[in-house]
């Protein structure tokens, strides 16, 4: 995304935040605040600095891949990397589009589009292009993952789709909020297995954690030192990548055309 882009997206986000109910029409007075997490980096490995990371996907743990998806129109692409060292496995680029999320099922990778209309499903070890079809259910293509049984995306707004996972048709949706009413922006997703869900909020350095029961937001880190880290000035370079490692208190994260992709610990802070 250009910064011309990323000032529409933001524009486009705050423009959506206006016209949400204040917490208290909503009848979310009464919603205990999220629990505030430290962030501690165990580990710093290399990443490619030209990638504008739009989706980050765990699967089998460290030992197994990491798949990563890049953004910009004609410079997009999907990678698999190795976890502990970031080296790039394999790389398929996507021309004329602009790429955005991924879900990665054992059968399936589905790539989203931003503003295309669409989804490009790919073969999940070989990276190789199966067929496109129209996005349903959003006007545009931001975040995705895979919880086991279904596939959840996000559109910059504070609503999560809830899709099936063999054929992406909307089965669902899951409001999400925390005490101060709707919690717009919501961007990169990861699906912990068959816990929470978590989520960049675009244009910031918030990462939240959503109860996908009630689409309530239980926990919330704030990554600007590591923003502010990676040295980066321009105002794309957010914080736009999160895999969680399952069962752990521990996750990979990084953001656009960030150097490192950080190991990290996310643990409540103490009082």
């Amino acid at each position: 995304m250009s910064r011309t882009n990323g000032l529409r997206r933001a524009a486009l986000v705050l423009a959506t935040l206006l016209l949400v109910p204040t917490a208290a029409s909503c009848g979310h007075r009464d919603v205990p605040g999220p629990q505030r997490l430290r962030v501690q980096v165990l580990d710093r490995i290399p990443h490619d600095p030209a990638a504008f990371t739009e989706g980050l996907t765990l699967v089998d743990g460290l030992g197994g891949t990491l798949y990563e998806s890049t953004g910009l129109a004609g410079h997009s692409s999907v990678r698999t990397l190795d976890p502990r060292t970031g080296a790039v496995r394999h790389r398929v680029d996507v021309d004329a589009v602009f790429g955005e999320g991924i879900a990665v099922t054992s059968e399936r990778l589905f790539q989203l589009t931003w503003q295309d209309h669409m989804v490009i499903e790919r073969d999940p070890v070989t990276l190789r292009e199966r067929r496109r079809f129209p996005l349903a259910a959003a006007a545009e293509g931001w975040g995705a993952c895979f919880d086991g049984a279904r596939i959840l995306t996000s559109d910059g707004t504070a609503r999560l789709t809830v899709r099936d996972p063999d054929t992406f048709a909307p089965r669902g949706q899951i409001d999400v909020h925390d005490a101060a009413g709707a919690v717009n922006g919501l961007n990169e997703l990861d699906c912990a297995g068959d816990g929470p869900v978590w989520a960049n909020v675009f244009p910031t350095d918030r990462l939240v954690r959503i109860d996908v029961g009630s689409g309530l937001v239980t926990g919330e880190a704030d990554l600007g030192d590591l923003h502010r880290q990676a040295g980066l000035d321009d105002p794309d370079a957010v914080p736009n990548g999160i895999a969680v490692i399952p069962h752990t208190d521990t996750a990979l994260v990084t953001g656009k055309r960030w150097p490192q992709i950080l190991l990290v610990r996310l643990s409540p802070e103490q009082p």
